[in-house]
């Protein structure tokens, strides 16, 4: 039988995708050579950020190094290097798994675009590009190759890297396995399903998340089941479950190192304190300990920012000093100060913008959203921080059965949720065609739902399936000030 993942279609339905071959790495295998302390060398800089140093090449994953991810939510737990600027502008290569804030960060992106714009930067090809904001986001990159899944990318002689899709989000996940050399790194990143469960074994170096936490549910959610304790039993079972499987993984893989990342984030803005102290993660020694007692033979490493893994020197001898080179005893670990006002400026500025002047920009913004035929109606509140409506704020009913916008609930049955979202953050979101994991994930909004189901075709098509071209508001203004009829019935305002 194929080996195959499951892929999400328009309709909300599952499409099957065949794995072919199911062992990619397999073709064109090469022998392991012999590596000279120094030649290959692994340096964890923050979050899912390594600069892989191959050879005469720098490769580059992932650089989140400044700024907010999933617009306020989340910030940098560790301080990168005092260098990381010049880090990233001296890369060969960089590779950018998926299109999630926290692993494609513009604000990064956009110090890289100022000296090196046409530094290569490599992709999978996902169903939604990675890179679909990219032409408004005020940022200029000019090498951004998309790569077929499966399909050894030659850099030179000896290096060569190969990406895969996830088995179960492929229309925007991917690992990647980088070979230098003979020698494979397997960097799974934050899929749930790698490759549809199939991945090399044996692998030099073996890095995936492990966290946990990166997630809305059930921290921003409230009335019926939800309380303290039942969040705190849930969080508690689901990190246990995670740090099982991630331990399970590596334990049927069996590769010589073993290092978690990409979960190195907090919460840190004053208005998230109870996200914070609520959302409890994994600690990355509490899975390295439970990997050492499980899987015997695999060295595991706790990275800091500035520490360097020689994989020359552990692959001969894990012990040895000089595989594992810590930062300066004087370096900052953690980071204490955040630019908090930059950017959450940044955000609210779209709450005086000419476009939420107009009550019937909802109706406007819904149409280009898209999303129809389906028995949900929403209830969205523009709130204050403390999700405390704001006065003067909007507050509509949406009914995704006919696209309507009534003045209320339907008399027909149908399941309902409400949601409460930062005013700032809601109308970015909406100002600029941006996708709603910068609200659930980044935990800029407060639910309630009843029944308490999960509507996935809804909140697939707001995180994956929004447009790729943002809204023309500036059509909507126009037809605002020639005083013509928007697309769709105007909604009615509840306050």
């Amino acid at each position: 039988m194929a080996d195959v993942v499951w892929r999400d279609e328009a309709d909300g339905g599952l499409d099957l995708v065949e794995l072919n071959p199911p062992d990619p790495w397999l073709t064109d295998p090469r022998e392991a050579q012999a590596l000279s302390a120094g030649e290959v060398t692994i340096t964890y800089l923050t979050h899912a950020c390594m600069e892989l140093k191959l050879g005469s090449r720098t490769m580059m994953f992932d650089p989140w190094l400044t700024g907010p991810a999933f617009a306020r939510g989340w910030w940098l737990l560790h301080e990168p290097p005092s260098d990381w600027q010049n880090r990233l502008c001296s890369a060969d290569i960089i590779y950018i798994s998926h299109m999630h804030s926290d692993h494609l960060s513009y604000p990064t992106l956009k110090i890289l675009s100022e000296r090196r714009p046409d530094l290569p930067i490599y992709v999978g090809d996902t169903s939604r590009p990675v890179f679909w904001y990219l032409e408004n986001s005020g940022v200029t990159l000019t090498n951004v190759n998309v790569v077929p899944f499966g399909i050894w990318k030659n850099v030179d002689e000896h290096l060569r890297f190969m990406i895969l899709m996830d088995g179960v989000h492929p229309e925007m996940d991917t690992c990647i396995i980088v070979e230098y050399k003979g020698h494979m790194i397997l960097n799974t990143v934050d899929c749930t399903r790698p490759n549809g469960g199939r991945l090399p074994h044996g692998v030099d170096l073996m890095m995936s998340d492990f966290a946990g936490g990166a997630s809305g549910f059930p921290m921003t959610f409230h009335g019926g089941r939800y309380t303290e304790q039942w969040k705190a039993d849930f969080i508690k079972n689901e990190r246990k479950k995670l740090l099982n499987y991630k331990a399970q993984l590596v334990q049927s893989l069996r590769p010589k190192i073993y290092c978690p990342f990409a979960g190195y984030f907090v919460e840190a803005h004053p208005s998230d304190r109870y996200i914070k102290e609520t959302n409890t993660k994994n600690g990355p020694d509490e899975l390295n300990a439970l990997i050492r007692k499980n899987c015997n033979g695999v060295t595991t490493w706790t990275p800091k920012p500035g520490s360097i893994l020689d994989l020359g020197v552990a692959l001969k001898d894990p012990s040895c000093r000089d595989a594992i080179t810590d930062p300066p005893s004087d370096a900052k670990i953690y980071k204490d100060s955040w630019d908090f006002d930059l950017y959450v400026q940044d955000l609210n500025s779209a709450i005086e913008d000419a476009i939420f002047k107009h009550k019937s920009w909802p109706a406007f913004y819904y149409t280009w959203a898209g999303f129809k035929d389906y028995n949900l109606v929403i209830r969205v509140i523009e709130t204050d921080d403390d999700f405390n409506p704001v006065p003067g704020g909007y507050d509509y009913l949406v009914d995704f059965q006919d696209l309507s916008f009534p003045s209320s609930r339907p008399a027909r049955e149908h399941p309902y949720e409400e949601i409460k979202n930062r005013i700032g953050v809601m109308r970015h979101v909406v100002k600029t065609g941006l996708l709603w994991d910068d609200l659930y994930i980044g935990f800029q909004n407060r639910l309630s739902r009843d029944p308490d189901i999960y509507h996935h075709r809804f909140w697939n098509h707001f995180q994956t399936q929004l447009p790729t071209t943002p809204p023309d508001w500036d059509r909507f203004l126009q037809e605002m000030e020639a005083n013509l009829p928007p697309d769709a019935g105007s909604p009615c305002v509840l306050s």
